[in-house]
């Protein structure tokens, strides 16, 4: 979500009575969880949640790609995602035939990133987990993406990632702020990640936000910023585009926050253009001739087509609409600041290792 407007700030002030009401239902509900009046289920099997205390995106696919990246060559890896506005309901793993309308847009980014990977999706993930771990023998660990307020599931190793632009400690409860749980869960968390951090982030600066979250004696914070990698065709992965000052773009994304894309863009090129779409768009025929009508009335010879990985799954299916223009996607990853990522990286192995080698002595 993103409430940047001053008209929209204000008209969220005036919510604050919905927002203490909000935050009691969740208090509650957490004392319940914490007083064991709701269970949480544990299951044999490391489970690494990944997740944040707010509404909008904080950079949670990145994240699930990243430890893909370093996890998936040596373990069985399986994610398991809610699927959101996919049309589809209940459990759902993914196959060779899997389309995004099925399972969702960023699971099916994981798909197609990672097919080694085994991709479910299902509302419930504590019913779906069982199915899972029957479905994938052998399966060595569960990467829950989005799942840090679903306590019904007691995930064993859990990573809370936060906005450098708002980060938990300086927010207040939806519908006038933006958290969807209490500051205090953070304390769940093994490893918190301040996502979007600007790339020139200052030792002051990072020790500043370190004494704002107040990190518990367990928990290890880490700095990411936004890096982009280089486009490539939407059906040509080896087609790659180098963007440079000589481009016109148009740039076609329904993602929760362009900004961080809108600012790399005006750095990169030359001018772009933009096309909107609401988060997870589903695009249409109609959509598609408005991408190509714009497109043709920018004069420039140098110019293309860029969208998201997200909403480049929503749009492969249009290969007879689409495979004549100029169409690149832009990957985005995690960058860790401070030369941070391999004690990072370590972190995460070592609680797999560890969780196997229990295991195994058992």
């Amino acid at each position: 979500m993103n409430f940047n407007t001053i008209f929209l700030k204000s008209f969220r002030v005036l919510l604050l009575p919905f927002a203490v009401l909000y935050g009691g239902i969740v208090y509650l509900r957490n004392w319940m969880y914490n007083k064991q009046y709701l269970k949480s289920v544990g299951f044999n099997i490391p489970i690494i949640c990944v997740g944040n205390l707010s509404l909008g995106g904080t950079g949670k696919s990145p994240m699930v790609e990243h430890l893909l990246s370093i996890l998936s060559d040596e373990y069985k890896i399986a994610t398991l995602s809610r699927g959101y506005k996919r049309k589809t309901k209940g459990y759902a793993l993914a196959s060779n035939n899997t389309t995004a309308l099925e399972i969702g847009d960023e699971p099916m980014q994981f798909h197609i990133k990672f097919p080694n990977v085994s991709v479910a999706v299902c509302e419930r993930r504590i019913e779906a987990i069982p199915q899972l771990i029957q479905d994938v023998p052998n399966l060595k660990g569960i990467i829950l993406d989005d799942a840090f307020q679903h306590r019904e599931i007691k995930a064993g190793f859990n990573i809370l990632l936060t906005d450098f632009n708002n980060l938990y400690c300086d927010d207040i409860f939806f519908p006038t702020g933006d958290l969807r749980d209490q500051r205090k869960a953070a304390n769940r968390a093994s490893i918190i990640v301040v996502t979007k951090c600007p790339s020139n982030l200052s030792i002051e600066q990072r020790d500043e936000i370190i004494e704002k979250l107040y990190p518990a004696q367990h928990q290890s914070i880490f700095f990411t910023t936004i890096a982009y990698d280089t486009p490539y065709h939407i059906y040509n992965p080896n087609d790659e585009w180098v963007l440079s000052l000589r481009d016109e773009v148009l740039l076609v994304c329904g993602i929760a926050n362009p900004l961080p894309l809108k600012a790399y863009l005006h750095e990169q090129t030359n001018t772009y253009y933009q096309i909107s779409y609401s988060d997870h768009h589903i695009f249409s025929i109609e959509d598609l001739k408005e991408i190509k009508e714009k497109f043709e009335q920018i004069p420039s010879k140098s110019k293309i087509i860029l969208t998201t990985e997200k909403d480049a799954v929503r749009l492969v299916k249009y290969t007879e609409e689409l495979n004549e223009i100029p169409l690149y996607v832009l990957p985005i990853k995690p960058h860790f600041l401070f030369d941070a990522e391999i004690a990072f990286n370590k972190l995460v192995i070592d609680y797999l290792a560890q969780f196997h080698t229990n295991n195994n002595g058992n």
